[in-house]
Protein backbone atom coordinates (compact mmCIF):
# COMPACT_ATOMS: atom_id res chain seq x y z
CA UNK A 1 0.00 0.00 0.00
CA UNK A 2 0.82 3.50 -0.44
CA UNK A 3 -0.44 6.74 0.74
CA UNK A 4 0.42 9.66 -0.63
CA UNK A 5 0.62 13.50 1.01
CA UNK A 6 -0.61 15.59 -1.06
CA UNK A 7 1.04 19.26 -0.02
CA UNK A 8 0.01 20.87 -3.07
CA UNK A 9 -2.01 19.86 -5.08
CA UNK A 10 -3.74 21.65 -8.47
CA UNK A 11 -5.72 21.00 -11.39
CA UNK A 12 -3.77 20.47 -14.52
CA UNK A 13 -4.36 21.35 -17.90
CA UNK A 14 -2.70 20.69 -21.35
CA UNK A 15 -3.63 22.81 -24.29
CA UNK A 16 -2.22 20.67 -27.82
CA UNK A 17 -2.05 23.84 -30.17
CA UNK A 18 -0.79 23.52 -33.74
CA UNK A 19 1.58 26.30 -32.99
CA UNK A 20 1.96 29.11 -30.54
CA UNK A 21 2.12 32.79 -31.06
CA UNK A 22 2.04 35.65 -28.42
CA UNK A 23 -1.06 37.90 -28.92
CA UNK A 24 -3.31 35.33 -31.02
CA UNK A 25 -6.29 33.54 -30.63
CA UNK A 26 -5.74 29.91 -29.72
CA UNK A 27 -8.19 27.22 -30.81
CA UNK A 28 -6.72 23.97 -29.25
CA UNK A 29 -6.78 20.85 -30.83
CA UNK A 30 -7.26 18.59 -27.62
CA UNK A 31 -7.70 19.62 -23.75
CA UNK A 32 -6.45 16.86 -20.94
CA UNK A 33 -7.27 18.03 -17.62
CA UNK A 34 -6.16 15.81 -14.78
CA UNK A 35 -5.56 15.89 -10.71
CA UNK A 36 -1.93 17.39 -10.80
CA UNK A 37 0.83 18.98 -8.55
CA UNK A 38 3.89 16.35 -7.91
CA UNK A 39 2.02 13.83 -5.47
CA UNK A 40 -1.08 13.57 -7.34
CA UNK A 41 1.03 13.08 -10.69
CA UNK A 42 3.07 9.97 -8.48
CA UNK A 43 -0.37 8.66 -6.87
CA UNK A 44 -2.18 8.60 -10.48
CA UNK A 45 0.90 6.52 -12.05
CA UNK A 46 1.34 3.88 -9.43
CA UNK A 47 -2.38 3.88 -9.20
CA UNK A 48 -1.93 3.12 -13.01
CA UNK A 49 0.87 0.29 -12.39
CA UNK A 50 -1.72 -1.54 -10.09
CA UNK A 51 -0.68 -0.15 -6.51
CA UNK A 52 -3.27 0.81 -4.26
CA UNK A 53 -2.85 4.51 -3.51
CA UNK A 54 -4.96 6.72 -1.25
CA UNK A 55 -4.32 10.47 -1.16
CA UNK A 56 -4.35 12.64 2.10
CA UNK A 57 -4.78 16.20 0.07
CA UNK A 58 -5.39 19.86 1.00
CA UNK A 59 -8.38 20.83 -1.09
CA UNK A 60 -10.47 23.65 -1.85
CA UNK A 61 -13.29 25.39 -3.66
CA UNK A 62 -14.50 24.01 -6.66
CA UNK A 63 -11.56 23.20 -8.06
CA UNK A 64 -10.83 20.87 -4.89
CA UNK A 65 -14.05 18.41 -5.35
CA UNK A 66 -13.36 18.84 -9.37
CA UNK A 67 -10.05 16.55 -8.09
CA UNK A 68 -11.34 14.35 -5.78
CA UNK A 69 -14.18 13.47 -8.36
CA UNK A 70 -11.54 12.65 -10.84
CA UNK A 71 -9.20 10.84 -8.55
CA UNK A 72 -12.39 8.60 -7.48
CA UNK A 73 -13.02 8.15 -10.90
CA UNK A 74 -9.76 6.10 -11.42
CA UNK A 75 -10.09 4.38 -7.96
CA UNK A 76 -7.84 6.45 -5.78
CA UNK A 77 -9.28 7.50 -2.56
CA UNK A 78 -9.08 10.56 -1.03
CA UNK A 79 -8.63 11.49 2.44
CA UNK A 80 -9.46 15.64 2.34
CA UNK A 81 -8.52 18.27 4.46
CA UNK A 82 -10.82 21.70 3.77
CA UNK A 83 -9.21 24.68 3.17
CA UNK A 84 -10.75 28.04 2.34
CA UNK A 85 -8.54 28.57 -0.63
CA UNK A 86 -9.64 27.35 -3.74
CA UNK A 87 -7.22 25.11 -5.16
CA UNK A 88 -4.67 25.86 -7.81
CA UNK A 89 -4.37 25.53 -11.68
CA UNK A 90 -1.49 24.71 -13.25
CA UNK A 91 -1.30 25.37 -17.45
CA UNK A 92 0.70 23.73 -20.18
CA UNK A 93 0.34 24.58 -23.93
CA UNK A 94 2.38 21.96 -26.45
CA UNK A 95 2.56 23.42 -29.50
CA UNK A 96 2.78 20.82 -32.55
CA UNK A 97 5.42 22.94 -34.95
CA UNK A 98 8.03 23.45 -32.53
CA UNK A 99 7.46 20.66 -30.04
CA UNK A 100 8.25 23.41 -27.34
CA UNK A 101 6.23 23.38 -23.62
CA UNK A 102 4.97 26.56 -22.48
CA UNK A 103 4.06 26.27 -19.00
CA UNK A 104 1.80 28.78 -16.67
CA UNK A 105 2.08 27.45 -12.92
CA UNK A 106 0.11 28.69 -10.06
CA UNK A 107 1.40 29.15 -7.05
CA UNK A 108 0.21 26.71 -3.92
CA UNK A 109 -1.08 29.67 -1.91
CA UNK A 110 -0.44 29.75 1.91
CA UNK A 111 -2.22 27.51 4.08
CA UNK A 112 -3.61 28.56 7.21
CA UNK A 113 -1.70 27.01 10.31
CA UNK A 114 -4.86 25.31 11.56
CA UNK A 115 -5.28 23.90 8.00
CA UNK A 116 -1.78 22.65 8.20
CA UNK A 117 -2.26 21.25 11.29
CA UNK A 118 -5.36 19.21 10.28
CA UNK A 119 -3.32 18.17 7.68
CA UNK A 120 -0.14 16.51 9.63
CA UNK A 121 -3.14 14.82 11.83
CA UNK A 122 -4.95 13.33 9.20
CA UNK A 123 -1.49 11.69 7.32
CA UNK A 124 -0.59 10.48 10.80
CA UNK A 125 -4.14 8.78 10.96
CA UNK A 126 -3.79 7.41 7.56
CA UNK A 127 -0.84 5.85 7.94
CA UNK A 128 -1.44 4.01 11.00
CA UNK A 129 -3.95 1.96 9.16
CA UNK A 130 -2.15 1.40 6.12
CA UNK A 131 1.35 -0.89 5.98
CA UNK A 132 3.50 -0.52 3.04
CA UNK A 133 5.16 3.35 2.05
CA UNK A 134 4.39 7.11 2.53
CA UNK A 135 5.56 8.86 -0.46
CA UNK A 136 5.57 12.84 0.26
CA UNK A 137 6.07 14.99 -2.95
CA UNK A 138 6.80 18.60 -4.16
CA UNK A 139 7.65 21.67 -1.96
CA UNK A 140 4.39 22.41 -0.71
CA UNK A 141 2.83 25.72 -0.08
CA UNK A 142 4.44 29.40 -0.26
CA UNK A 143 5.22 29.94 3.39
CA UNK A 144 5.75 26.00 4.38
CA UNK A 145 8.32 25.60 7.50
CA UNK A 146 11.63 24.40 6.33
CA UNK A 147 11.09 21.25 8.78
CA UNK A 148 7.54 20.68 7.76
CA UNK A 149 8.56 17.93 5.07
CA UNK A 150 10.43 16.36 7.93
CA UNK A 151 7.29 16.42 10.60
CA UNK A 152 5.38 13.95 7.74
CA UNK A 153 8.56 12.08 7.73
CA UNK A 154 8.85 11.56 11.00
CA UNK A 155 5.16 10.88 11.42
CA UNK A 156 5.39 7.62 8.90
CA UNK A 157 8.83 6.49 10.47
CA UNK A 158 7.14 6.45 14.28
CA UNK A 159 4.26 4.41 12.26
CA UNK A 160 6.94 1.73 10.97
CA UNK A 161 5.79 2.98 7.29
CA UNK A 162 8.92 3.35 4.96
CA UNK A 163 8.45 6.81 3.91
CA UNK A 164 9.57 7.93 0.42
CA UNK A 165 10.56 11.69 -0.37
CA UNK A 166 10.66 14.12 -3.70
CA UNK A 167 11.08 17.34 -2.60
CA UNK A 168 13.76 20.36 -3.10
CA UNK A 169 14.69 23.60 -1.85
CA UNK A 170 14.71 24.84 1.67
CA UNK A 171 12.51 21.84 2.88
CA UNK A 172 15.19 19.10 1.58
CA UNK A 173 18.09 18.85 4.10
CA UNK A 174 15.66 19.16 7.23
CA UNK A 175 13.65 16.05 5.40
CA UNK A 176 17.17 14.23 4.62
CA UNK A 177 18.40 14.70 8.36
CA UNK A 178 14.79 12.68 9.49
CA UNK A 179 16.13 9.86 7.67
CA UNK A 180 13.61 8.80 4.91
CA UNK A 181 13.91 5.12 3.73
CA UNK A 182 13.94 6.64 0.19
CA UNK A 183 15.34 10.12 -1.05
CA UNK A 184 14.74 10.46 -5.11
CA UNK A 185 16.00 13.85 -6.16
CA UNK A 186 17.87 14.93 -9.52
CA UNK A 187 20.95 15.92 -9.95
CA UNK A 188 20.31 19.79 -9.66
CA UNK A 189 18.38 19.28 -6.42
CA UNK A 190 21.19 16.87 -5.04
CA UNK A 191 24.13 19.54 -6.16
CA UNK A 192 22.14 22.07 -4.00
CA UNK A 193 21.50 20.34 -0.93
CA UNK A 194 25.45 18.89 -0.83
CA UNK A 195 26.63 22.18 -2.17
CA UNK A 196 28.60 20.52 -4.63
CA UNK A 197 28.70 21.47 -8.17
CA UNK A 198 26.54 20.06 -10.31
CA UNK A 199 29.30 18.11 -12.38
CA UNK A 200 29.67 15.56 -9.64
CA UNK A 201 28.93 12.06 -10.44
CA UNK A 202 26.11 10.98 -9.75
CA UNK A 203 26.89 8.15 -7.36
CA UNK A 204 29.11 10.08 -5.40
CA UNK A 205 26.18 12.67 -4.32
CA UNK A 206 24.36 9.64 -3.71
CA UNK A 207 26.81 8.01 -1.39
CA UNK A 208 26.69 11.50 0.66
CA UNK A 209 23.39 11.69 0.74
CA UNK A 210 23.20 7.60 2.04
CA UNK A 211 25.80 8.65 4.64
CA UNK A 212 22.69 10.66 6.06
CA UNK A 213 19.88 8.49 5.64
CA UNK A 214 21.14 5.15 6.02
CA UNK A 215 18.50 4.67 3.06
CA UNK A 216 18.10 4.08 -0.80
CA UNK A 217 18.95 6.83 -2.78
CA UNK A 218 17.89 7.48 -6.27
CA UNK A 219 19.11 10.20 -8.27
CA UNK A 220 17.81 11.14 -11.82
CA UNK A 221 19.63 12.80 -14.43
CA UNK A 222 17.14 13.50 -17.59
CA UNK A 223 17.96 11.51 -20.77
CA UNK A 224 21.14 10.53 -18.93
CA UNK A 225 19.47 8.18 -16.97
CA UNK A 226 19.37 7.41 -12.87
CA UNK A 227 21.24 5.97 -10.31
CA UNK A 228 19.98 4.23 -7.60
CA UNK A 229 22.53 3.18 -4.31
CA UNK A 230 21.27 1.25 -1.70
CA UNK A 231 23.38 -1.09 0.61
CA UNK A 232 24.33 -3.49 -1.95
CA UNK A 233 25.58 -1.46 -4.62
CA UNK A 234 25.06 1.27 -7.18
CA UNK A 235 23.12 0.58 -10.26
CA UNK A 236 22.44 3.32 -13.56
CA UNK A 237 19.54 2.90 -15.72
CA UNK A 238 20.20 4.07 -19.25
CA UNK A 239 16.72 6.03 -20.74
CA UNK A 240 15.49 4.25 -23.77
CA UNK A 241 16.24 5.95 -27.20
CA UNK A 242 12.32 7.47 -27.09
CA UNK A 243 11.46 11.12 -27.14
CA UNK A 244 8.15 12.58 -26.01
CA UNK A 245 6.58 15.66 -26.28
CA UNK A 246 5.05 16.18 -22.92
CA UNK A 247 8.16 15.83 -20.21
CA UNK A 248 5.69 17.73 -17.48
CA UNK A 249 4.61 14.65 -14.60
CA UNK A 250 7.52 12.47 -15.97
CA UNK A 251 9.91 12.50 -12.05
CA UNK A 252 6.31 11.95 -10.59
CA UNK A 253 5.68 8.92 -12.87
CA UNK A 254 8.83 7.17 -11.74
CA UNK A 255 8.85 8.05 -9.10
CA UNK A 256 5.29 6.37 -8.77
CA UNK A 257 6.50 3.55 -10.55
CA UNK A 258 9.82 2.77 -8.01
CA UNK A 259 7.55 2.88 -4.82
CA UNK A 260 5.28 0.45 -6.71
CA UNK A 261 7.83 -1.81 -7.67
CA UNK A 262 9.33 -1.42 -3.92
CA UNK A 263 6.13 -1.93 -2.34
CA UNK A 264 5.71 -5.20 -4.59
CA UNK A 265 9.14 -6.03 -3.13
CA UNK A 266 10.60 -5.74 -5.99
CA UNK A 267 14.88 -5.50 -6.01
CA UNK A 268 16.27 -2.21 -6.61
CA UNK A 269 17.55 -2.46 -9.83
CA UNK A 270 14.13 -3.80 -11.03
CA UNK A 271 12.51 -0.66 -9.79
CA UNK A 272 14.97 1.16 -11.17
CA UNK A 273 13.92 -0.07 -14.99
CA UNK A 274 9.99 0.17 -14.68
CA UNK A 275 10.47 3.73 -13.47
CA UNK A 276 12.47 4.93 -15.84
CA UNK A 277 10.56 2.76 -18.38
CA UNK A 278 7.35 5.10 -16.76
CA UNK A 279 8.74 8.45 -16.89
CA UNK A 280 9.71 7.85 -20.66
CA UNK A 281 6.14 6.46 -20.91
CA UNK A 282 4.64 10.23 -19.32
CA UNK A 283 6.64 11.97 -21.99
CA UNK A 284 4.75 10.13 -24.84
CA UNK A 285 0.90 11.26 -23.95
CA UNK A 286 -0.18 14.60 -22.92
CA UNK A 287 -1.44 14.58 -18.92
CA UNK A 288 1.10 14.72 -16.19
CA UNK A 289 1.40 11.28 -14.20
CA UNK A 290 -0.77 9.94 -17.30
CA UNK A 291 0.59 6.53 -19.27
CA UNK A 292 0.01 3.43 -20.67
CA UNK A 293 0.71 -0.27 -18.76
CA UNK A 294 1.43 -1.39 -22.08
CA UNK A 295 3.80 1.57 -23.41
CA UNK A 296 5.84 0.95 -19.83
CA UNK A 297 5.98 -3.00 -20.07
CA UNK A 298 7.03 -2.47 -23.76
CA UNK A 299 9.90 0.43 -22.90
CA UNK A 300 11.18 -1.88 -19.74
CA UNK A 301 12.79 -3.67 -22.59
CA UNK A 302 14.59 -0.77 -23.40
CA UNK A 303 16.33 -0.19 -20.24
CA UNK A 304 19.74 -0.94 -20.04
CA UNK A 305 21.24 -1.87 -16.50
CA UNK A 306 24.56 -1.08 -15.54
CA UNK A 307 26.20 -1.78 -12.25
CA UNK A 308 28.50 0.34 -10.82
Amino acid sequence: MITVAGVSPSLDLTYLVESLRLGRIHRPTQVVRCPGGKALNMARAANTLGANCTIVAILGGRTGEILQDALHTVGIDVVVVDTPLETRTCVSIAAADTGALTEVYDHAAPVPDQVWAAFTAAVETTVENRPGWLSISGSGPVGLAADAIADLVRIGAAAGRKVAVDTHGSGLPEAVRAAPALVKVNRHEAAELLQVPTSTTLVSMAKRIRAQTGGTVVLTDGLDGAVALDRDGAVHAEVPAVTGRFPVGSGDSFLGALVAELDRRAELAEALAMATAAGVANALVPGPGVLEVSTVQSLRGQVVLRQL
